[in-house]
């Protein structure tokens, strides 16, 4: 990333991190290197996605780089946040690492995610915040063109079982690449085939869904899930319009994440224009189990047994392209404040002094953000002459110059 490319990436992080903070989450850094263990606990990923490092003695245990942050965010709740009060509300700014699909060497294996973890904490009042939490983030970042798909992990994994074993991730995959060819050619009787195509269908208006739902024989525990996302969905609508920009809905029971860690309510961001996903997350209340099967929140007062969780992650680099064209993001790095230039060689300690003299904050700016740092630059050819000085200045958007004497004493030429 040039310069500009990383001002344009703080402008977005920045954005985000302040939503974080007025809902009450704390960032969390993790390691970038874990062990190939906890990156492929629960099932989570795909190992050929790890990227893994070779260490080169016998017998090492192996290692890879992050591909996301969620499996390794459990792993420290569960052995190092046994002592807090639940929930915990996490956040992360960070780097994660994916093997390319072709594997050639100019594609891009490594990409910038924010977001968040909420810990310990399950239920209608906590899938609806972390949604809620999502759109603040979109709205913190003007993006309304944007569509938010809802599905229900549960459900769909639920509605999968009447095929066979051997077939089921087969189904799955097809349907999750909304492959319809696939599925109207796959070997099965009829009625699973025609089964597989409904459950590819069951995407549109929630009311239009809930409508396609009403003609499968549901158990009672379906039953359930349903009445639990009509229940979270007519939640999201109520807060629309109460200081929160609502996306426009989609219900999507086809919707299957690629982690297998998922088990109630997912959702994913798409951009409208540039139909890219900008985000996604979901609950995932067996992932930190397997981590640490001896910790269960019913110890510490609470209903759930194990201990749930449910997040989301919005890919940086998606969420600029997608901004580019709104005009919202800087055009330009920041400029320095100050040129200090020595009047001749006999000057140069002085103007040395000053330069770090003016970069020192004022007794009010020490609490500060970034934002209010004075930006000095020192001139370092004393060959230059007054007006080459003043041509470089002027390029770079330099608003002062400073001339300093021998003697200490500045010269201050406005130039823009």
């Amino acid at each position: 990333m040039l310069p500009l490319d990383v001002v344009q990436k703080r402008w977005i992080e920045d954005r985000l991190e302040q939503v974080f903070h007025r809902w009450g989450y704390h960032r969390i850094i993790t390691p970038t290197v874990e062990t190939m263990d906890t990156l492929m606990a629960g099932g989570a990923i795909e190992r050929v996605e790890v990227i893994e490092l070779q260490l080169g003695q016998a017998g090492a245990q192996r290692l890879g780089l992050r591909p996301e942050l969620t499996a390794s965010i459990a792993r420290a709740a569960v052995t190092r946040l046994r002592t807090v009060t639940y929930p915990q509300r996490l956040y992360y700014n960070a780097n994660v690492f994916r093997r390319s699909a072709k594997g050639s060497q100019g594609d891009q294996q490594e990409y910038h995610q924010a977001g968040i973890e909420l810990l310990g904490a399950s239920g209608l009042m906590a899938d609806a915040e972390a949604v809620l939490l999502l759109a603040d983030c979109l709205g913190a970042l003007n993006l309304t063109d944007v569509k938010l798909v809802l599905g229900e992990a549960a459900l769909t994994y639920s509605l999968l079982l009447p095929f066979p074993a051997t077939m089921r991730e087969t189904v799955r995959r097809d349907i999750a690449a909304l492959d319809r060819v696939a599925l109207e050619t796959i070997a099965l009787p009829d009625n699973l085939r025609s089964l597989a195509l409904q459950l590819m269908d069951l995407r549109g208006t929630p009311e239009e869904v809930f409508a396609k739902l009403a003609e499968f024989d549901l158990d009672a525990a379906q039953w359930a899930i349903v009445q639990n996302l009509k229940a979270l969905i007519e939640l999201l609508e109520t807060e629309r319009g109460q200081g929160i920009a609502m996306p426009s809905m989609v219900l999507d029971l086809s919707l299957i994440r690629p982690f297998d860690y998922y088990t109630g309510v997912v959702f994913e961001v798409v951009g409208c224009a540039q139909r890219q996903v900008l985000g996604q997350g979901g609950r995932y209340d067996d992932l930190l189990a397997v981590y640490d099967t001896r910790h269960d929140l019913r110890a510490e007062g609470h209903e759930h047994k194990g201990f749930p969780g449910i997040g989301f992650v919005l890919n940086t680099e998606q969420l600029h392209q997608a901004l580019l064209p709104s005009g919202q993001l800087p055009k330009e790095t920041p400029p320095s404040d100050w040129l200090i230039v020595p009047k001749d060689e006999a000057a140069a300690a002085a103007a040395l002094a000053y330069a770090q003299k003016a970069r020192q904050p004022g007794p009010s700016a020490q609490n500060t953000l970034s934002q209010n740092t004075v930006r000095v630059e020192m001139s370092l050819d004393l060959t230059q002459s007054m007006d080459e000085v003043r041509a470089i200045a002027r390029k770079r958007n330099i608003a002062r110059i400073a001339w300093i004497s021998a003697e200490g004493l500045p010269d201050i030429e406005i130039v823009h």
